[in-house]
């Protein structure tokens, strides 16, 4: 194991979230607040990264996928405990609060322990939505840009411990072209959202810090009832639904389009069921709505599809308290949570395309039972799926079931109703950040304990990093094999 390769790459990473510190300075200044506290902190951090990268310059990069894995796993607590010490210095939460509310952050889960969320200073509203921004793309895909320059292959299998859905694709010959140009994409659709919001009249701190949780589909807001504070505004929420949506979708069609001018990444069976299944619960769902409020269809449309959009791309977002509605909508709610968006999105959840392969699957097992001596194989998009794929889709469910269903044992052990369990954990596994009941989208995890706080941590690391690289640590083979 090259540990001075694993603690070079951290440095290098640890120097460029320093300079977003210093962003978090800057809005203090802008806005009167006190900034030595945050400036000290950011200069700090800066200087002992540049001290880690200084005496490892001349060591020569090595990371295979050992490297690669484990590199991930620690780079998740390096930016927990980084994130967590802005939370400790300006506001009176514990270390284990703290902590949570940065893996929270950069995991894009935007579950909080925060009760009043407006009475924070500025800088710290602006580094929890920074933290989304960061983490919503990968700070690995970053890295990756960075590292490409040195050792190409080393930063392959970065990507690939890092990148979630089925396979890897490379739209252009080198990783770090690919990688630099999704960042190119992320921050197009940033600084569009952000127009928008301020063209229908939110102001431009709100603006930056939604577009930040909106295009990284996190969920973390400036104001205590989230998107609900601007429900009055129609132009608002539909902007915000929109970008919500282009945020679930798998990042590299959009790359394909604004570089290549092909919108055949928009043809995939993956987007076409995706935006398929938001129409049919978001339209279910409009009508229960319709049915218990005695709304217009447009404006229970309108938060039907907002909803939709907020849980099934596992933003997290509201603009009503839907956990008071009926049990049908709480059931139509509950399987956008199953969903999840495309892979190669910024979205969590176990994504669309996995089901694709496991109904796909099902149904050939059908096929074989009626036709015993027939070739049957599974496609996707007219592309035959290997034997190594669809056993890492159905490892990966099964996997994330268990760890949904420990997570949730372990919730309801600590005293907790069964709907706190089951929507808590999955809200927290699957990086979408509210449930229902004690965890609905008016309430926070706050009220849990502190040892409750750093399980639902792990919780949501082993979520965003889509289990396999992080329980593959706890298998021997890693340490032997490699």
């Amino acid at each position: 194991m090259d540990f001075r390769s694993i603690l070079k790459f951290m440095g290098m990473l640890g120097v460029g979230l320093a300079l977003f510190l210093a962003l978090e300075v800057g809005v203090g200044l802008a806005y009167g607040e006190e900034t030595a506290p945050m400036a000290l902190f950011a200069g700090g951090f800066l200087a002992v990264n540049l001290l880690v990268w200084f005496f490892l310059r001349k060591h020569p990069f090595h990371l295979g996928i050992r490297e690669s894995i484990l590199t991930v796993n620690l780079l998740w607590i390096f930016l927990g405990v980084a994130g967590a010490v802005p939370l400790l210095l300006y506001t009176p939460v514990t270390a284990a609060s703290a902590f949570f509310e940065a893996i929270s952050g950069f995991t894009t889960t935007g579950a909080t322990v925060y009760t009043d969320i407006e009475n924070l200073p500025h800088m710290i509203l602006f580094h929890r939505s920074l933290m989304h921004w960061l983490g919503g793309m990968g700070v690995i895909v970053l890295g990756v840009g960075l590292l490409s320059v040195i050792n190409p292959s080393g930063s392959l299998s970065l990507f690939k411990a890092e990148s979630t859905g089925i396979q890897v694709e490379k739209l252009t010959p080198k990783i770090k072209d690919t990688a630099l140009s999704l960042w190119g994409v992320y921050l197009l659709l940033t600084v569009v959202d952000t127009l928008l919001l301020k063209f229908f009249g939110m102001g431009w701190f709100d603006a930056i810090n939604h577009a930040f949780s909106t295009i990284s589909t996190g969920g973390f807001s400036t104001k205590n009832s989230s998107l609900g504070f601007y429900a009055a505004n129609e132009g608002i929420i539909w902007v915000t639904t929109l970008f919500m949506m282009l945020s679930g979708v798998n990042f590299l069609a959009h790359l394909r389009l604004l570089y290549g001018g092909d919108p055949g990444g928009y043809e995939s069976e993956e987007v076409k069921a995706y935006f398929a299944v938001f129409l049919l619960i978001g339209t279910a769902l409009t009508f229960v709505h319709m049915d218990l409020a005695h709304d217009t269809f447009y404006h229970a449309s309108m938060h039907a599809y907002f909803t939709i959009a907020s849980v099934m791309t596992t933003t997290g977002f509201a603009t009503i308290d839907y956990g008071g509605w009926s049990h049908l909508a709480v059931a139509l709610i509950f399987v956008a949570m199953f969903v999840g968006g495309n892979a190669g999105s910024t979205a969590g959840g176990v994504k669309v395309i996995r089901y694709l392969v496991i109904f796909k699957t099902l149904f050939s097992e059908f096929k074989r039972i009626l036709h015993p001596n027939a070739l049957i194989n599974v496609y996707i998009d007219r592309k035959k799926l290997g034997q190594r794929v669809l056993a890492s889709t159905f490892g990966f469910f099964i996997l994330f079931t268990l760890t949904v269903v420990a997570t949730s044992v372990y919730i309801y052990a600590r005293g907790y109703d069964e709907m706190t369990s089951i929507s808590g954990a999955l809200a927290l596994v699957g990086n979408i950040g509210p449930g229902f009941s004690h965890v609905g989208p008016a309430e926070n995890f706050g009220f849990f304990s502190d040892a409750d706080k750093l399980v639902f941590s792990f919780a949501m690391i082993v979520g965003r990093l889509e289990c396999f690289t992080v329980f593959i640590l706890f298998s021997r083979a890693f340490w032997k094999r490699f």
